[in-house]
């Protein structure tokens, strides 16, 4: 299981539920195994990523492999992204029914949203995820970095620009945010623990 951002290669980002902001959040530390449990067999390869943060439980599963051979040529790669596209959109519209009973059943049970994905070779498909609006009060400087994004062509908004640069660092920073994740998981441990007077 991933607790927090998702990041390049379904690796997490972030603290997930911690002691910090959402004490007030049920605990979702086995969601995974609670996922694994429900999900239906044969949908995925293996047990699928479980990605979670403060607003949303994203579950991103491997497809089977398609079967045939695609030629290494510029129209049997076209051939083999068609087929890819088309069995991912084969997975999402026969399985809409169930996922939408068991995301219901997991919303209640974790209090977060939850989003599905597919993966099938290096392609991965997300399904509906959590648009989340952030609140946040920035500097003329930091405006004019996020600006120069937007008139540039890189992004086509301020909050375009904001996520464009979120990612970036999620991309540069990966061995330093999962330090930061590990120290303030240490502090959320010994918060729970409290103060017992004991050895004083």
């Amino acid at each position: 299981m991933h607790r927090g951002w998702l990041g390049p290669g379904g690796r997490s980002r972030g603290p997930g539920r911690g002691g910090w902001q959402q004490a007030d959040l049920p605990g979702a530390d086995d969601a995974a195994a609670w996922l694994q449990g429900r999900l239906p067999d044969g949908w995925f390869v293996g047990a699928p990523e479980v990605t979670i943060d403060r607003e949303e439980i994203l579950i991103v599963g491997a497809l089977p492999p398609l079967e045939g051979e695609f030629p290494d040529t510029e129209a049997g790669r076209a051939d083999r992204a068609a087929a890819v596209a088309g069995r991912i959109s084969r997975f999402r519209e026969t399985t809409r029914d169930e996922r939408i009973e068991i995301a219901r059943q997991a919303e209640h049970r974790y209090q977060r949203k939850v989003a599905w994905g597919a993966r099938l070779d290096d392609t991965v498909e997300l399904f509906t995820v959590a648009s989340v609006p952030v609140m946040t009060r920035l500097r003329q400087p930091e405006r004019i970095v996020l600006d120069t994004l937007v008139d540039s062509g890189v992004a086509r908004s301020r909050s375009d620009a904001l996520a464009w640069a979120v990612r970036l660092v999620g991309q540069h920073a990966d061995e330093w945010l999962g330090e930061l994740r590990e120290a303030m998981a240490k502090v959320d441990e010994l918060r729970a623990k409290g103060p017992t007077g004991e050895g004083t």
